[in-house]
């Protein structure tokens, strides 16, 4: 069964505190999960106000299926970021074989 993975670097400028990060955070995982069937966790220690790391995982029957269903979950991150007013810095998808 393929494992889609996927990681997301963020950049929030306007965190001036680890609530102000965490807030943002949070907010994205929430709607994410909300909308898709993956899974998702911080990767990062959270030290750091304005950047944030995170990690998200789907798996399913069909390699093809995890190709679209990645890119529209990247889509989505990207929307939701932007409404959020944070930046992706960076984004790097795998499929993982059986």
């Amino acid at each position: 069964m393929p494992i889609a993975r996927l990681t997301i670097e963020l950049e929030i400028p306007h965190a001036q505190s680890l609530k102000d990060r965490r807030q943002v955070v949070r907010s994205l995982k929430d709607k994410l999960r909300h909308a898709f069937n993956l899974s998702i966790a911080e990767l990062d220690d959270g030290i750091v106000w304005n950047r944030a790391t995170l990690g998200i995982a789907a798996i399913s029957s069909s390699a093809s299926y995890l190709t679209g269903q990645i890119q529209m979950i990247d889509a989505a991150v990207l929307r939701l970021a932007t409404g959020l007013s944070a930046e992706i810095t960076d984004s790097y998808a795998e499929i993982l074989p059986e």
